[in-house]
């Protein structure tokens, strides 16, 4: 009976969701689970993970506290995801920090904390995680997740946008580096309401859609991305999820 519960748990796709303990990784990782997969998630948060609601999916979820700017925080992550679920299947980029502020304020070391958490972070967590992913017999995916400010800007943006930007450079490098054994894409949302955020109805009606975005509405383009009968011939792509926003020209 152990030997049949060990086989069924190897079985099982695994995923990682950098950044998956609250808010749109939070989305992400109930997604995966929904749908059968083993998920791991790392987290800077130590609150939020304390509070994730495993409820019956416990056996599913490996919850590891660690910095994903930190290159032992992330191999040890994957020693206890080859542990515990025996393969990896999709490594979810989502782990990330603001930094907004008044560019001549912004120290050096505020500027590369960005740059650490939002862009290395991304280049450590598949470093490490594809040399796991590339022990299984079939394919992997990657799913980075940008930002539209990766093409467009407020003021005080400086660190996160380009963090955001290097995001999409680093996806299609990978998506070069890892084919045809793995597929690695970006998506960047636009305004998606994070849980228990409420706006105007005027703010939703200046989409395209009608309404601002949803933690489902990343959450079901992730899964899309990351199965590949339905996404086999898509790699190295960026797909922006901003209710049409960034097509829409707007003036004062």
């Amino acid at each position: 009976m152990e030997n049949m519960i060990k086989n069924e748990k190897l079985s099982k796709r695994v995923a990682v969701v950098s950044g998956g303990a609250k808010n749109i990784g939070k989305g992400i990782a109930f997604e995966f689970l929904k749908n059968g997969w083993n998920v791991g998630i790392i987290d800077f948060d130590k609150k939020a993970l304390e509070e994730f609601p495993v409820g019956k999916f416990a056996q599913n979820v490996l919850l590891y506290h660690g910095d994903v700017s930190d290159e032992y925080s992330v191999a040890e992550f994957y020693v206890k995801i080859k542990e515990n679920f025996g393969r990896l299947d999709a490594i979810i980029n989502n782990a990330a920090i603001g930094g907004f502020k008044d560019f001549l304020s912004l120290s050096v070391n505020e500027w590369k904390r960005v740059i650490d958490v939002n862009l290395t972070g991304y280049f450590l967590m598949a470093r490490f995680g594809v040399p796991l992913m590339l022990e299984n017999p079939g394919k992997g995916s990657i799913v980075n997740i940008s930002s539209t400010r990766a093409l467009m800007s407020e003021p005080g943006n400086e660190a996160y946008s380009a963090s955001k930007a290097g995001i999409l450079g680093l996806t299609h490098a990978l998506a070069n580096s890892l084919g045809p054994k793995v597929r690695v894409n970006a998506i960047c949302p636009g305004w998606i309401l994070h849980e228990g955020e409420e706006i105007s109805q005027k703010e939703h009606e200046q989409h395209l859609t009608g309404r601002a975005g949803t933690i489902k509405d990343i959450a079901h383009l992730v899964m899309f991305l990351t199965d590949d009968e339905k996404s086999g011939f898509i790699t190295g792509q960026t797909f922006v999820a901003d209710g049409g926003i960034t097509k829409k020209m707007i003036y004062i």
